[in-house]
Formats: C-alpha cells, structure tokens, sequence
C-alpha cells in the first residue's frame, strides 16, 4: 500500500549499537518528517525515521491542498510534476463569501492551488525517502530522552511491549499536536481549542459540486467539500450549535445537516466510508530547538484548517532546516546555523496561526459588526492590488520572506521565483540540494560547493541562492574576490 521496501523498513527498537554518532532520528513520518528525512538523506546523512503507527500511509489524513511554495520545493526535488499529475488545479481560492483570491496572477510557475490528498503526498515523499536510504522504524513510540554535549539518548517502546534505546547526533520531533519529543524536553504547547466538533466524512455524491472546492458558512454551520481521486469527497462540517466531545457517535445524518444549513443541499451524499469527529487547536510552542532537538510541522505549531496552510507550513519547516542540519552535521557549517531555523520559522508560525485564526473567525461571524468587518475586508481585497496581492502571497507562501541583515543587499531573505537561466530553470538547479550562485556571463570566480549558472539576461546582479531557495547573498557587480569570501563565510569552498 505505501511502497515501503521490506529491507528500509523495520518496526523493532534498534538497538544502541546499530545508530552511528552522525544519525538524525526524525520523529514521526507524516509530510514533515518524510521530506525532512529525505533530504537529509539525499545530503549523504544518516538518518532513521521513527513512527509510532505500526503501519505506514494512512488514508485518513485531513489536509487536502498543496500551495504555490510549497509546489515549488517539491519542484526543487523533482516531484512536482509527478504530484501534478494526482491533483487537480485550482486557480481560483474562495475564502468566504466575496472574497475569491485568483491565484492564475501569482509570480510562480504553479499559479494555482492543487487539490491533493494528504496520503498522495506521504506515498512520494516516503518512496524518495526510502530510494534515498531512511531507515524506517514503525510501530516505534518514543518514550524519553537524555541530552548530553555529543548527542541524544533516546528511549523508545515498540507496539508489541519491547524497549530500546536509540542514539542520534540531533532528534527531530515532527510528531504531531501530541509530540512525544516536545514533551520529553520539558516545553509547552500554549494555546487553546478555538473549534470544537468538527466533522470529516469521506462520502460518494449523486450531484457534482459545480466547483473542485466547494466551502460556505452559513449562520451556525460551515462545511467544505473537496474531491479525491477515486471518486469519494472529503467533507468537513462545523455546526456551532452542537460542541460535543470527540468521543460522541457520528452518523451520515448529521453531516448531511450541517452542510445542508452552511451550502443549501447535501449533494446526495452516501456510502461514507470514514467519518469522524475531532476539534481544532491554536497552538505554538514557544522555542524550536532545544540544544540537539528540533521541532517542525505540528510539533511545532498547529492551527485552525483555514486557508488550507497547515501541511505546507510543516514542509516550509522541514525545507529550511534540513539543509541547515545536512550541513551541521557534515561539518560544513558551526551549530549556530541551527539557530537561524527558530529565527526564521517561528515568526512565520506565528503569523500563520493569526491569519488563520482570523480567516476561521471571519467566515463563521455572526454578529452584525463582525459581518460588516468581513464585508469590508473582502471590499478591500478586491479594490486594492497591494491588498490582494499581500493576502495572496501568505496564503499560498510565496509572499513569506525571512530578514535580512542590517545594510544586506534588498534581495537578501526573499524566495526567489523560478527565474530563466541560460544552463535552464534555477529550480532545476536547486535539485542538487546545493547553493546555487547566479552570476553575469563574465564572472568567473570559484563556486566551491555551489552550483554556478548565469542570468540569461545581461544583468549584472550577482545572487547566492540557498538550497531552500531563499536569497543569502546579493551584490550589484560583484568582483571575483568579493563572490568568493562570500561563499568561504557559507562554508561553500
């Protein structure tokens, strides 16, 4: 079922022995940590991938959209088109009533959001994973941990009742809301249940929806509905009169309700082959690395399912630090480098966690005063170029930028979009999982480790482009000397 080969796979705790002092135990194989593993991989380290599910992919997965940035990294690792070919394109993103984002405008080669089931993107990341030589260990729960200065102990219980221990250069916690790791080095997970008794059902339709995504909210109730590939939809409920425990019984008649009250008609929904009932959370642990352990996706931050952001926040997180790890533990780069991953990724959790908040709280308003914000700020999005362009980009990711250093070229700490070179696309050239240096056609200075190409225009600008595709460095006519101490300070050469 998840094209795991039987010689990657193990779902036994490995004992001490059989770990080497420059393994990464990344913890828990949802997208996070797969795509994490796999790069680290990919960079020549070891790593093993603990997950405490004695199986591998699961179907029961709640995210349902890949965005623009997100589109792009797997570009950077030859797997977008691949998971182009599973979804099905959306160039148009309604987020409540007048409110519509055209994404067909965005500065990337992906103008759209694809419609993708969370399970088709674990099924390629875990495949490049396991071609890449993870090391899987399912069935594996951690337990507990002890830091000291050369390492990480840790404790780890199999499902069938057996104990082990592994020992790992740096941990990765990418378990989930849960997080066993976050929890084993003492730091909380402040926030709180903003939506209580959400309903998900994957149902048969007798009537299409006239849009690939359908979502409305509607006085107490808001649903959305969105297909898979096997002729099923996803649904998603929200009924604010009835706040009941996860634990209470779902039946089709209840789904049926809810959408019914938020979109007008059920569809003829039937044949559920799932449904369940949980609750959404905003949450945010106040740091992302504590000494040699590190926490990204929803270990780190969860929020409300609004806007679709959750999963793509969790790869951002693993895009930007697995190169920083890669190079920390190949002795390339100092420790301090992994300090630049809170630095840059907490800011955006945080912001992601505010606007999905507000969009959840905008789409189910129900006071007056509240609905005449909605109106205006859809009013506004849909008058104001900058305004719309601003929602866009965070949404989709491609707008998010880290910061630069004081007195840093303007371009330092942007993404930069797939621009033509004249050796092709720069994604193209991310796909070595190097710095890639843009120069002039003149330049010719050393690149050390970094992949050089050149601007297929006559620009002038020199541009040291990171594995995540962000800029490190810029200069307008640069010289030699200069190029070539910048890339000594990334440790390129």
């Amino acid at each position: 079922m998840n094209g795991t080969t039987d010689s990657a796979r193990t779902t036994e705790p490995t004992d001490i022995a059989e770990t080497t002092t420059d393994t990464v135990v990344v913890v828990g194989a949802g997208p996070t940590g797969l795509l994490l593993a796999g790069d680290l991989a990919a960079a020549g380290v070891p790593v093993m991938l603990v997950e405490k599910r004695a199986h591998g992919i699961s179907n029961l997965s709640r995210a349902m959209v890949v965005h623009a940035r997100t589109l792009e990294q797997f570009d950077a690792r030859g797997l977008a088109d691949e998971l182009e070919a599973k979804g099905e394109p959306l160039d148009r993103l309604r987020l409540f009533d007048r409110l519509a984002l055209d994404l067909a405008r965005l500065p990337s080669r992906f103008r759209h959001v694809l419609v993708l089931p969370q399970y088709e993107v674990e099924r390629v990341l875990e495949r490049r994973a396991v071609d890449a030589g993870v090391r899987f260990a399912y069935g594996t729960e951690v337990t507990g941990l002890i830091q000291d200065p050369d390492g990480v102990t840790l404790e780890v219980r199999a499902t069938d009742g057996g104990s082990g221990t592994l020992r790992a250069a740096y941990v990765v916690g990418a378990d989930g809301l849960h997080s066993g790791v976050r929890a084993a080095v003492g730091l909380p997970f402040p926030g709180r249940s903003v939506i209580r008794s959400l309903v998900l059902a994957d149902v048969r339709l007798a009537e299409r929806p006239e849009s690939l995504i359908t979502v409305n909210a509607d006085g107490d109730a808001f649903a959305f509905i969105a297909p898979f590939a096997d002729g099923y939809h996803r649904v998603i409920g929200w009924d604010r009169s009835r706040n009941v425990p996860d634990s209470e019984p779902l039946d089709l008649d209840e789904v049926k309700g809810i959408v019914r009250q938020a979109l007008g008609r059920d569809f003829g929904m039937h044949d559920a082959r799932w449904m369940s009932r949980f609750h959404s959370d905003e949450r945010q642990a106040p740091a992302y690395r504590v000494g040699r352990v590190l926490l990204a996706g929803d270990a780190a931050h969860v929020h409300s399912p609004a806007g679709g952001q959750g999963m793509n926040t969790g790869l951002q997180d693993a895009a930007n630090l697995s190169w920083k790890l890669a190079a920390v533990v190949n002795d390339r780069a100092p420790q301090g480098l992994l300090d630049t991953y809170e630095a840059e990724r907490h800011p955006v959790g945080r912001a992601v966690l505010r606007s999905s908040g507000g969009l959840v709280r905008l789409a189910m308003a129900k006071r007056p005063w509240t609905r005449a914000a909605r109106t205006a700020l859809a009013a506004v999005a849909d008058r104001v170029p900058a305004a719309r362009s601003a929602a866009t980009g965070r949404i989709t990711g491609i707008g998010i930028a880290y910061r630069a250093p004081r007195g840093a070229h303007r371009f330092v700490g942007r993404r930069v979009p797939d621009v033509a070179l004249k050796e092709g696309r720069l994604y193209e050239a991310l796909r070595a999982g190097e710095f890639v240096l843009i120069a002039p056609e003149d330049e010719k200075c050393a690149t050390g480790r970094a992949v050089r190409v050149h601007w297929s225009s006559g620009r002038r600008t020199t541009v040291l482009v990171r594995p995540d595709g962000y800029v490190a460095w810029a200069a307008e006519g640069a010289g030699v000397e200069e190029v070539e101490a910048t890339l000594r300070k990334w440790a390129l050469n």
